[in-house]
């Protein structure tokens, strides 16, 4: 089908939360010197103008990254994240938004390596377009759970997986799982980073129940809430599901989520969650 665009979305609060995980788990990564592989399943186009129709028709970002990339009062814990924002946005004024491909462009080292791929038809051309003349990319119009088979285990024996699809389609639920069994097998010292929404939380409650099925440990979960679970359409929070997480990244996520979830959700509804699905 393929008619999720993220454009409509970029910059929400769903986007906060993934894209600071993100970057946490790849400032850890970076603390060895050995090279990694980043390897995002489902890229979108890379870069999303803020100003577009599409954007300004939902005005998520307003809600998102427009409350906290200017705050003086940001922990230090959201530097690595907001520096990649700032970079993209240098004249001060909140014009574009970098999704995954591009906050790893900017983090990642010299000797790392990119695997992005996508399959949108009028997304690939503007994120192989991003990546050209970066050597340490490769872009590829696949299916990315494909990818989960044929990349890994990387050379280096090192690597960073993000799984974001779009949950258009009702197999995705169980196609991440299986997607991430899969990996796994071939790659299980990787850090694998699911991200999912809360539209309905019978469908979280299936991504968890069958990741525990795996037998696969050290499963750390980090969700934000902006409005308590609903049966009524639209997502009402995310998370990521974390598989060998760095091991500051809980400590980490403790001391931030609620600063977060004050900036984005002054009035205090909703909630924060930081815990082991399956421990060591």
């Amino acid at each position: 089908m393929l008619s999720y665009r993220h454009s409509f979305h970029a910059g929400n609060h769903a986007d906060v939360l993934k894209h600071t995980v993100l970057s946490l788990i790849l400032a850890a990564m970076k603390e060895k010197d050995k090279p990694f592989l980043y390897l995002d399943t489902h890229a979108g186009a890379g870069r999303y103008l803020l100003n577009s129709d599409r954007a300004e028709r939902t005005g998520e970002y307003r809600e998102g990254i427009a409350r906290i990339w200017q705050r003086e009062d940001c922990p230090a814990l959201l530097e690595p994240y907001l520096t990649v924002i700032n970079h993209y946005n240098r004249s001060g004024t909140l014009r574009y938004y970098p999704g995954s491909p591009l906050i790893a462009r900017q983090l990642l080292r010299e000797h790392d390596r990119l695997h992005l791929t996508e399959l949108h038809s009028s997304d690939y051309p503007l994120l192989r377009s991003e990546f050209q003349k970066d050597p340490r990319a490769e872009v590829l119009r696949a299916d990315g759970y494909q990818q989960l088979k044929s990349q890994l285990p990387p050379p280096s024996r090192r690597g960073v997986i993000l799984i974001d699809p779009p949950y258009e389609m009702k197999t995705d639920y169980q196609d991440v799982v299986a997607g991430i069994q899969e990996g796994y097998k071939r790659f299980a010292t990787g850090v694998y980073a699911l991200w999912y929404p809360v539209v309905l939380r019978q469908n979280v409650k299936r991504i968890l129940a069958g990741l525990e099925k795996t037998g696969i440990r050290r499963i750390l979960q980090i969700e934000l809430a902006l409005r308590p679970d609903s049966d009524q359409r639209g997502m009402t929070a995310s998370g990521m599901i974390v598989i060998n997480p760095p091991w500051m990244l809980e400590q980490q996520m403790n001391e931030l989520l609620p600063w977060i979830h004050q900036a984005l959700v002054p009035e205090g509804i909703g909630h924060t969650l930081v815990r082991w699905v399956a421990p060591e």
